[in-house]
């Protein structure tokens, strides 16, 4: 693989993709037969130190902890059993949601791409290699709000593995380095509000800490 600096994988991606519906815990009827993917802007990232700030069009934002996986070589077409090769390392991340316009959105069968790439919609932790995890797909991921635990669960939940998600997205379109895939998130999505404090972790890897705030 040659050398590339995912360290910035912020300042450097081309595309973030986001799954819905790939734990099995907030499957309530048919499990999808493909994984159902979205993209996020690249203006939603926000890094720790930063405040996630809410919309003034939006009424309700749910806080959805997930794994990220950081793209480290361009790709396009790949098989399920080669697509390791093409992960770089991971990151910790948080896909905020306007839920008041995604649930009307998909009431109506219309995009909601602005209920998940809003500014401040994807903060995210530094890079993680993978030498600091060995084995994302049994990693537990939990999530607090004011101190009050509301997700908790292992990777190892995915309906759609790492691998089957990067093969799938390369059939659409090419994966380059420092692109970023969230994997879905586990029950217990929740609103947040001014105010709040949102903490999660990853494994005993590492944890961040954003401050919510109504949008100026």
């Amino acid at each position: 693989m040659s050398q590339v600096n995912l360290q910035q994988f912020v300042k450097n991606g081309r595309k973030i993709i986001g799954a819905v519906l790939n734990y099995k815990d907030c499957i309530t009827d048919n499990a999808p037969e493909a994984p159902i993917l979205f993209l996020k802007s690249l203006s939603s990232y926000v890094e720790e130190g930063n405040p996630i700030r809410l919309p003034r069009v939006f009424t309700k934002v749910y806080h959805e902890v997930e794994l990220g996986v950081v793209i480290g070589q361009k790709c396009k077409n790949v098989s399920i059993e080669e697509a390791n090769k093409y992960i770089g390392g991971y990151c910790l991340a948080l896909d905020m949601t306007g839920m008041c316009f995604v649930g009307k959105a998909r009431e109506k069968a219309l995009p909601w791409d602005l209920g998940k790439g809003f500014d401040t919609a994807t903060p995210v932790s530094r890079f993680i290699s993978p030498q600091e995890l060995p084995d994302p797909n049994d990693i537990r991921l939990w999530l607090k709000v004011n101190g009050e635990m509301r997700q908790d669960k292992s990777s190892s939940f995915m309906h759609f593995k790492i691998p089957e998600l990067i093969s799938y997205a390369s059939k659409f379109m090419t994966l380059e380095p420092n692109d970023v895939i969230l994997t879905g998130t586990p029950a217990g999505a929740a609103p947040v509000k001014h105010g709040d404090v949102i903490e999660c972790g990853i494994g005993n890897i590492l944890q961040l800490k954003f401050p919510v705030q109504d949008d100026d």
